[in-house]
C-alpha cells in the first residue's frame, strides 16, 4: 500500500519488507517481454521492478516524487543500470518517448481529483512513442477491500535498524475516497502515524478518464492471471495504447 510518509527515509526503508514481491511483478515483467524496451516505472517508489527490468535488458527509468524511496531504489541489484528521476506523474518532463510506461503498487489510487487525473494521463500519454502501451491496476471498489485493512496487522520483524510493528486504521470512507493511518510502531515511545487518502474507482469512470485522453485498445483484466475483469475480480488491471 503506497503512502505519502514514504517521503521519509526511515520509513521508505520499512516499504520493501511490507510489500514483497508477489503475482504483480510476474505480470509487468511478462508484459515487457523478452525485446529490449524502453520502459517507464512511475511511482517506482524504492525501485526493485525498474531493476528487474533493467537487469533483464530494458532502458529503465524509475521516477517517483519521494526522495525516500529512490535513494533506497539505486542501491537494488541492477540499480545502476536504471535512470533515476525525482518527479510525480502530472509533472514528469523528459526527451525520451517510452515504449511501455507501468504504474504499480496501485499508485493509481493516490491521484484524487478530476484534473489530477486528467493531467496525470495526458502527460503519460505524451511520453509514450507510436504504439506504446500505458499499463496500471486500481483495486476494484465493489470488494471493499478497505473494510480489512484494519485487520492487517504485521507481527514485529527484523529491519537492520530494529524491530517494527505496522498496522492500518480507518479514519474515514466518503464515498470514493477512504483516508487511513498507517501506524508505525519502532518502539513503545517511538510510533509514527501517518495519515493518507486514496481514490476507488470502478471500470466505466476509469475508461471515461482514458479515453478523454485519447487512449484506445483498452484491455481489462480482473487479477494477476490475466483472468477477464468482473464484479467480483480483486483488481482492475488495464492496458492501453
Amino acid at each position: 500500500m503506497y503512502c505519502a510518509a514514504y517521503t521519509d527515509v526511515r520509513l521508505a526503508a520499512v516499504y520493501d519488507a511490507l510489500n514483497p514481491p508477489s503475482e504483480d511483478t510476474s505480470f509487468y515483467v511478462d508484459l515487457a517481454g523478452g525485446s529490449a524496451k524502453t520502459v517507464l516505472d512511475m511511482g517506482c517508489g524504492t525501485g526493485r521492478l525498474a531493476c528487474s527490468l533493467a537487469r533483464l535488458g530494458h532502458r529503465v527509468t524509475g521516477a517517483d516524487p519521494a526522495a525516500g524511496m529512490l535513494g533506497i531504489a539505486y542501491k537494488h541489484e541492477g540499480g545502476e543500470k536504471v535512470r533515476w528521476i525525482e518527479a510525480d506523474a502530472a509533472g514528469l518532463a523528459v526527451g525520451t518517448r517510452f515504449d511501455l510506461i507501468i504504474m504499480t503498487g496501485h499508485v493509481f489510487q493516490v491521484f484524487l481529483d478530476d484534473a489530477e487525473i486528467g493531467a496525470v494521463f495526458g502527460n503519460l500519454r505524451r511520453h509514450l512513442a507510436a504504439g506504446g502501451r500505458l499499463a496500471f491496476e486500481t483495486r476494484n471498489p465493489e470488494i471493499r477491500e478497505w473494510e480489512q485493512w484494519p485487520l492487517e496487522t504485521y507481527e514485529p520483524f527484523q529491519l537492520e535498524s530494529g524491530s517494527i510493528n505496522v498496522h492500518y486504521e480507518i479514519k474515514s470512507v466518503d464515498r470514493s475516497f477512504v483516508t487511513f493511518a498507517t501506524h508505525f510502531r519502532f518502539s513503545v515511545e517511538d510510533v509514527v502515524v501517518a495519515d493518507h487518502t486514496v481514490r476507488f474507482m470502478d471500470r466505466d469512470e476509469l475508461g471515461r478518464f482514458l479515453a478523454d485522453a485519447g487512449f484506445s485498445d483498452i484491455v481489462w483484466y480482473g487479477d494477476w492471471d490475466r483472468s477477464p475483469m468482473s464484479p467480483g475480480s480483486p483488481e482492475i488491471i488495464v492496458t492501453a495504447r
